[in-house]
């Protein structure tokens, strides 16, 4: 059974001080990484990373994720070996095929579009090249049934994208598909809430509040005292084999008592 990890899922930040402050304020309240998604309207994932590491000793940083098609999996490759290098082998490569807008975002970088297929192929071609220059963890969100299928062959964590109104049952299926070919990889799943106090700028996201998905049984909303939240991730990685969490900014703190009831176990 794989050791608890918690991370911080942020996208960007008014200044570099208050980034690597962000970053710093993670490491105290336990969280063992800090994660960059890769879009053209937020932080540059890589460089980001970067400056979270520099500014802390102990906090691993990564993307999640970098879109295939968006660089080609050489870049790729040559990045994760200098950030590795650079942050003292506490970087963690997030890649994945592409969110919907992941397209437009290649687009306006003058990049082709890319079919399904050849976005798995590039996944598949990246990780074959990182492997080549070290020994970088490399994570893998997946939804569909081949995306889950690959990362349960070639990656050490696979990210399980369960819409948003998943329950633990989709959780569980998701589950499955990566652990089908037999490999015990670190599973993760991103809490889009802590409690159900729902921030403006999700409910715009999400078209609804928190109340109403923890009430439909969503798994992306955690509730309760500390300790039935501590259980309720228990209980699923027991289940599941989910033991890597993360969150947004918004509940930094609403998590850290969680993640102090379940640190080192």
């Amino acid at each position: 059974m794989n050791t608890f990890r918690f991370g911080l899922v942020a996208a960007t930040a008014e200044s570099g001080a208050a980034w690597t402050a962000l970053a710093r304020r993670a490491e105290d309240l336990g969280y063992d990484t800090l994660l960059v998604p890769d879009t053209a309207h937020t932080l540059s994932p890589l460089p980001a990373a970067t400056a979270a590491a520099v500014a802390t000793t102990r906090l691993r940083v990564g993307t999640f994720v970098l879109a295939a098609g968006v660089r080609t999996p050489g870049v790729v490759a040559w990045e994760t070996a200098a950030l590795a290098k650079l942050t003292d082998g506490r970087f963690e490569l997030g890649l994945g095929g592409g969110r919907p807008d992941a397209a437009a975002d290649a687009a306006a970088f003058g990049l082709p579009p890319m079919t399904p297929a050849e976005r798995m192929a590039a996944v598949r071609e990246t990780v074959s090249l990182v492997r080549k220059d070290g020994a970088t963890r490399i994570l893998i969100a997946a939804s569909g049934p081949k995306m889950l299928a690959l990362a349960g062959e070639i990656a050490d964590t696979v990210a399980l994208g369960v819409r948003a109104e998943g329950t633990e049952d989709d959780m569980a299926a998701a589950a499955e598909k990566v652990r089908a070919g037999g490999r015990d990889v670190e599973l993760q799943a991103n809490l889009l809430a802590v409690g159900t106090e729902t921030p403006d700028w999700l409910r715009r996201q999400l078209g609804t509040d928190a109340a109403t998905l923890a009430a439909a049984g969503s798994a992306a909303v955690l509730t309760g005292t500390p300790t039935e939240m501590a259980d309720t991730l228990q209980r699923r990685r027991e289940r599941y084999g989910v033991s890597y969490v993360t969150v947004n900014p918004g509940y930094l703190d609403k998590l850290a008592p969680v993640i102090e009831l379940l640190a080192g176990s």
